[in-house]
């Protein structure tokens, strides 16, 4: 059989010898844990991949382990291999219908962007494509990000899966630039393997935006840090941030139909549409009536002025964060991911209820938060729309302060 991506016919390889065995990377990760889950419920054999010093900790992978509890029809292998070995997944992708790469750092804040962030998404990513490709796994699922698709969002520009962020780098939102870099990567892998007429995969890439669900496990990832700092009241305002949010469990959803739909190919971009930091708060008020959270509104031209002052003062990966993000909204086209896949997204007042209740159920907070007794989701979204609009809000500001919002966007 043959499949397409792009100008490109990929030659489809062997098959394996079990074709309910999937190896997914990084497996305890927060996308991977749920992948896995999900993988589980609907009777795969699951090949899981943990670093080997998170093996040997039975506490980092207790949540891994319990799903066999779980499932207990199921099978759960977990195995150590280090991303940046050479050849460390040769033996472990033996056999496997499909490879889920989601291993990848992610963080903002790191002292060498290229060390930390760069080469290890790239070197390991290709370490995973060679495994596969020599093992002749005939489909491969990598997760990538939207990070991928754009850095600083143009004002009225719609994002595809044609997108690719050309402004990300090593000094500029490195981290966006190890996700773009990393899936380059791996469809020039694809594009050389064809040219020199070698049986290839079948690659689709998931591009979710931010993140957000409930967590196994007692940690707390980068992107339901936000609310774990809004709740804790580290934000002392409202400023002029949006965000695609999009659930793990919709994330995980979607590797599985890229891999139980072979027409499915190429890039699937994840989101639902931009919500604004006012409106994110104004459902965990409506959730949490008697917490304190912020109120006081920088969504201003003078209020972002501040803001974009203040971010100096932040560490560098926060600061250039803030800088080429504050008054931006990214506007996303999933119709791709809605045809070819059959997604359909959660609601986020759902997502961000969830995500918070496992904060505050988990013990994952540093301060007690009580909650009405019903998650009232329409009750939660109509709040958020009864506000006013953030373009309407603090509107006495001093705009006098605007000129200092031109700086500079590194």
């Amino acid at each position: 059989t043959q499949s397409t991506w792009g100008h490109l016919t990929l030659m489809a390889a062997t098959t394996p010898t079990n074709p309910r065995l999937v190896c997914v990377t990084g497996a305890n990760g927060f996308v991977a844990t749920e992948l896995t889950r999900q993988l589980l419920a609907k009777g795969y054999h699951v090949r899981a991949t943990v670093r080997g010093s998170t093996l040997a900790n039975a506490a980092k992978v207790a949540h891994l382990t319990a799903l066999r509890t779980e499932f207990p029809d199921a099978t759960l292998e977990l195995v150590a291999a280090e991303l940046l070995d050479d050849g460390a997944f040769d033996a472990v992708v033996q056999g496997c219908f499909c490879v889920m790469h989601t291993a990848s750092p992610y963080t903002l804040n790191v002292k060498d962007p290229v060390k930390d962030l760069i080469e290890p998404a790239v070197n390991g990513t290709l370490n995973v494509l060679r495994s596969a490709a020599n093992a002749h796994v005939p489909h491969v699922v990598v997760t990538s990000s939207m990070a991928a698709v754009t850095d600083s969002p143009k004002k009225g520009h719609v994002y595809t899966e044609a997108d690719w962020n050309e402004e990300s780098s090593e000094t500029r939102n490195p981290y966006y630039a190890s996700k773009v870099r990393a899936e380059k990567a791996a469809w020039a892998f694809v594009e050389e393997r064809a040219a020199a007429g070698a049986s290839v995969f079948r690659l689709v890439t998931i591009n979710p935006f931010l993140i957000i669900g409930p967590e196994p496990g007692d940690g707390v990832n980068t992107s339901n840090a936000m609310f774990k700092d809004v709740l804790e009241g580290k934000y002392p305002a409202l400023m002029d941030l949006s965000w695609c949010f999009v659930d793990v469990r919709d994330v995980a959803r979607a590797h599985v139909l890229a891999l139980e739909r072979p027409e499915a190919s190429g890039r699937f971009v994840l989101a639902n549409d931009a919500i604004h930091m006012k409106d994110v708060v104004a459902i965990l008020r409506h959730k949490y009536p008697e917490h304190k959270l912020p109120k006081r509104n920088l969504s201003c031209r003078g209020g972002t002025a501040l803001t974009k002052l203040g971010s100096y003062f932040q560490p560098k990966g926060t600061g250039q964060y803030l800088r080429t993000n504050l008054g931006r909204v990214c506007l996303l086209d999933c119709t791709k991911a809605r045809t070819q896949l059959g997604m359909t997204f959660m609601p986020v007042a759902q997502s961000i209820i969830d995500t918070t209740e496992d904060l505050r159920t988990h013990n994952k907070l540093a301060c007690e938060v009580t909650a009405v007794a019903a998650t009232d989701i329409e009750g939660a979204l109509a709040a958020a729309a009864a506000e006013p609009s953030h373009e309407d809000a603090s509107a006495s500001a001093a705009d006098d302060t605007d000129a200092a919002s031109s700086g500079g966007d590194q």
